[in-house]
């Protein structure tokens, strides 16, 4: 099951994963999620295992990074390329993203450093989600021109308020405070001590009904304060009805909070803040699978545009990774350019399935 990237183990009765890949910061490879559905699958199936962590690692060594996400310049290079291990990327990530939220014995995420993107992706759904003071979670998908996948629709939506609809289109960065505060982690530890947390989490006792609640209550700490605005700003401006609306009220609002927050929407793809906001209230009422299925619909409709008329070279997320990570010029030329300018009839094909339901790639998921 291992490659270079994924490291596996099992040691006392705990399936441990090292994601190895640091100087792309962890981000998420074809083969690397092949490698953890292939581990998960069987430590599910293996009755000695009992539980299952992951990390991640960097340049010195492991924690200090999770992951930052799945392998975006794969995505530019396929997408020019016409590669169809694109769509297994995305297929096979959220199969993965869908086991692990239904893994059957506890799955324990060390959130520490960079967790974006994929990374919430094969953290949101474990039983014990950690954070520390280093780490750095945002799900950033609109500044490349892409929406938060990997189920953000549903974990986003499932924040308090109208906060999923903020994080989603703003991808604001959150600390272990903020992770905590919108219900995206569990627990903060001490980053100078996950060496020994995990060290520990190995020596239990699954025996013991209690054991991994006592070995939580042993590591944790105090978070460090959370500094965002208000919950009440957030909710009264996230939950007018479009786009269009937050953004006049935003500008019309002299506060430095909704003044930093209209300009950072300004540089997001406005097509793809409109279908992300649409997202996420759809999630709303949707479970994972299903959220899971029309994610895998939209993520099709974005490298292949065909209803507006677009190649997959003039997609807006070729772009926009093309102005980040390619290129990086970070001057992407956005199709609408304003906010003002995107119609339903742009944003409502990206819900229409390009696969009739018996057909559909993530059929099997439930």
């Amino acid at each position: 099951m291992n490659n270079k990237d994924v490291l596996t183990e099992v040691r006392g009765q705990v399936g441990l994963i090292t994601l190895n890949r640091p100087k792309a910061l962890n981000a998420l490879s074809l083969g690397m999620i092949r490698s953890l559905t292939a581990c998960l699958l069987a430590w599910r199936d293996d009755a000695t295992v009992k539980a299952v962590a992951i990390r991640g690692s960097n340049k010195n060594g492991v924690f200090g990074g999770f992951c930052a996400g799945g392998d975006i310049r794969f995505f530019h290079k396929a997408a020019l390329a016409g590669n169809a291990e694109l769509d297994d990327f995305f297929t096979e990530e959220y199969a993965l993203n869908h086991l692990i939220h239904n893994f059957p014995k506890p799955y324990i995420a060390f959130m520490d450093g960079i967790v974006m993107g994929g990374g919430m992706g094969i953290s949101q759904g474990a039983k014990v989600r950690i954070v520390t003071k280093t780490t750095k979670m945002a799900m950033p998908e609109t500044h490349i021109g892409l929406f938060p996948d990997v189920g953000g629709g549903y974990f986003l939506s499932r924040c308090p308020g109208h906060s999923g609809e903020y994080l989603a289109l703003t991808g604001e960065l959150l600390g272990a405070g903020g992770a905590l505060t919108f219900g995206l982690a569990d627990q903060c530890f001490d980053a100078e001590k996950l060496p020994t947390a995990w060290e520990t989490l190995t020596q239990l006792d699954w025996g013991q009904s209690n054991s991994l609640s006592e070995w939580v209550a042993m590591h944790s700490i105090a978070s460090p304060a959370h500094s965002a605005p208000v919950d009440a700003k957030i909710d009264l401006i996230f939950s007018l009805p479009d786009v269009t609306a937050m953004i006049q009220a935003l500008e019309a609002d002299a506060s430095d909070w909704a003044q930093h927050t209209a300009a950072t929407l300004r540089k997001r793809s406005p097509l793809m803040l409109h279908v992300s906001l649409a997202q996420v209230r759809k999630a709303r009422e949707l479970n994972l699978a299903d959220d899971l299925r029309m994610e895998r619909d939209m993520v099709r409709h974005c490298f292949h545009p065909t209803h507006l008329s677009r190649s997959p070279l003039q997609s807006e997320t070729v772009e926009g990774i093309r102005a980040l990570a390619v290129d990086k010029d970070h001057a992407p030329q956005w199709n609408p350019q304003r906010i003002e300018e995107v119609t339903p009839a742009m944003v409502d094909p990206f819900f229409a399935s390009p696969w009739p339901a018996q057909a559909h790639p993530l059929r099997d998921l439930n």
